[in-house]
């Protein structure tokens, strides 16, 4: 039986057209405030860089700050190769406290993508001596959980100065999340109280090609070494009961053109991709019921495809919170 949920949530790309980008970051203002107005429990954006996607979801997310007052706010998720981990624990931190204590951020780590091509503009200096490990998470960890950054503390001059990042945003050290799709990863969070974010992606690492099933074993993994740690499924979830013709036609079509990829593992990683879930809120449901990772959490953060118009997620976030939420027990 699938456990009821406890938290509702969705995540967007944020994208935007290049010859007007304001509007495309104020849609996704938009949708995080009406995710609050349906009731959602969090509202995540995803991250991108050198394309049309929102790039610093930090800077987004403080704005969503001041126009909500109850959602969480979460980053699924902030690759670490892009950043330095003690700026990003001051702006993280800057921000929970503007939101009253409702960020969650999700972060991730690995060379930074199409690194050949942006390494020298990022890191000019030190491409080859920048550590991608989970070491660079513990880094940032360490910063936000209040462990020293440097040796010195007190006054220099008229300078009153901390050895601890600056602002200390008390609970966020347990609102971190990582983002992963192996169990090397679920193990990792696991260990090092985090919070774990499983998508719509995972390594076929061992002999089994069943999607439900190898996520499963991660969210088993995580929880041996975290018990009281979060988990948070994300999956592509478009109901279409309230749609017109013309949207399921789209929404339809998107999916079958993505449905490939979800036959065999992809590349030498063996990314095991799965299927979108597009039918009413009834047939949804019947379908999530009988997904064995499904049933083993009790929040999700269900994916808004990356392409589609804005009254198209007005729609899509309607009927998940009024019609298919229930189904779920939420």
């Amino acid at each position: 039986m699938s456990r009821s949920l406890r938290k509702l949530g969705f995540l967007t790309i944020g994208l935007f057209d290049a010859d007007d980008p304001r509007r495309g970051h104020e849609s996704t203002l938009e949708i995080i405030e009406l995710g609050e107005r349906l009731g959602f429990d969090s509202a995540w954006v995803r991250h991108r860089h050198l394309q049309y996607g929102i790039s610093s979801p930090v800077a987004v997310l403080a704005a969503a700050s001041q126009r909500t007052s109850r959602i969480e706010l979460g980053t699924a998720v902030i690759p670490l190769g892009w950043e330095n981990p003690l700026r990003l624990a001051e702006d993280l931190a800057t921000v929970d406290l503007l939101s009253g204590g409702r960020l969650n951020p999700g972060l991730s780590v690995g060379p930074p993508m199409r690194w050949d091509e942006v390494k020298h503009a990022l890191y000019p200096d030190t491409a080859d001596v920048e550590d991608f490990s989970y070491d660079r998470v513990q880094r940032l960890l360490d910063f936000v959980r209040g462990e020293p950054a440097t040796g010195f503390s007190g006054t220099a001059g008229f300078e009153v100065f901390s050895d601890r990042v600056q602002p200390q945003a008390p609970g966020l050290g347990d609102r971190l999340w990582y983002g992963g799709a192996s169990l090397r990863s679920a193990e990792w969070a696991g260990k090092h109280a985090m919070n774990f974010l499983t998508s719509s992606v995972v390594k076929a690492e061992g002999e089994s090609t069943d999607f439900a099933e190898i996520q499963l074993s991660h969210i088993r993994t995580f929880r041996e070494h975290h018990p009281a740690g979060r988990i948070s499924q994300g999956l592509v979830v478009v109901p279409t009961d309230s749609a017109t013709p013309e949207q399921r036609a789209k929404y339809e079509a998107y999916a079958e053109k993505r449905l490939p990829r979800t036959a065999e593992p992809q590349g030498p990683a063996r990314m095991l991709f799965s299927p979108d879930f597009v039918g009413t809120s009834a047939e949804i449901a019947g379908r999530l019921h009988e997904h064995a990772a499904f049933r083993e959490v009790d929040e999700v953060a269900f994916a808004l495809p990356f392409s589609f118009e804005h009254e198209d997620y007005v729609q899509i976030l309607t009927d998940i919170a009024e019609r298919l939420g229930p189904l779920l027990g939420r």
